[in-house]
């Protein structure tokens, strides 16, 4: 069983490591990214190449510790690694480069090009009618992105129903809130005007996550998830001031300790 609980002090402590990273927008993910490996995406950690699996695409790169965290701990690699994120010849990169590291399908960093690399990967599954399907995470701010919605608009005249995005809502990009830089509300109306089909969740409760995941569709879908930039440290939640930067020593024993004293969520 994978713990939220073990995931988020993987992410506060590889970046206090490494001196450098982003925690604020790591500890949003945590949920989602543990519902997709552990429930829903079609992988195999020993085979991590084999050609019918799911893919993930994480435009939000910045928010590679969450997904190392859990690819380690679902046995991709060894755990042992996550210490050396950002480190001189590590295969953990500051952002995913997915020929360094085994389970990841994309390199990413450049915010707004996800999406399209996302539905051209789910074209090419379908033209070969393979029955994997590709997931796509990206922030709330990334949005504010022209290139998200050329592919939007593609992906919906295509009809690609093997392409799944999730939007991890947690309404603060680096500098400010969202809506105090570059509104993106309303994003259902909006994404559903592009022909998505649109469900909303809370994006740090499985039985939630597992529902939106679940409807069924003739449209690419988008599950937006509302999440708290932050969550589980309670000086790093709602607030732009953690978007990238790494604890002292006496703010990671403070945060590991509020992470410690959680409820142990996890999947069973």
């Amino acid at each position: 069983m994978l713990s939220a609980k073990t995931v988020r002090k993987d992410i506060l402590e590889m970046i206090h490591a490494a001196g450098s990273g982003h925690p604020g927008g790591s500890l949003s993910l945590v949920e989602i990214l543990i519902h997709l490996y552990s429930k829903e995406m079609n992988v195999n950690p020993k085979k991590p190449n084999w050609q019918e699996r799911d893919r993930l695409v994480l435009s939000k790169g910045h928010g590679a510790p969450a997904l190392y965290s859990v690819l380690a701990r679902m046995g991709y690699f060894a755990p042992e690694m996550l210490n050396t994120l950002r480190k001189f010849n590590s295969p953990l990169q500051g952002h995913p480069h997915m020929q360094s590291l085994p389970g990841l399908d994309c390199s990413t960093g450049s915010l707004g090009q996800g999406l399209g690399i996302a539905a051209g990967i789910a074209l090419g599954l379908s033209m070969k009618d393979s029955k994997a399907r590709v997931f796509c995470i990206l922030g709330d701010g990334e949005l504010q992105e022209g290139s998200n919605w050329e592919s939007a608009m593609s992906a919906a005249a295509l009809k690609q129903t093997n392409l799944i995005a999730i939007i991890d809502r947690n309404h603060i990009q680096l500098d400010d809130s969202v809506k105090n830089i570059l509104p993106v509300s309303p994003l259902e109306e909006k994404w559903k005007a592009f022909g998505w089909e649109v469900v909303t969740c809370d994006g740090h409760d499985y039985k939630d996550l597992e529902r939106a995941f679940s409807v069924k569709t003739d449209k690419p879908l988008v599950i937006i998830a509302e999440t708290v930039k932050g969550k589980g440290v309670s000086f790093m939640e709602n607030t732009s001031l953690w978007h990238g930067k790494a604890t002292n020593k006496e703010e990671l024993a403070k945060a590991l300790l509020e992470v410690e004293a959680t409820e142990n969520s996890g999947l069973s």
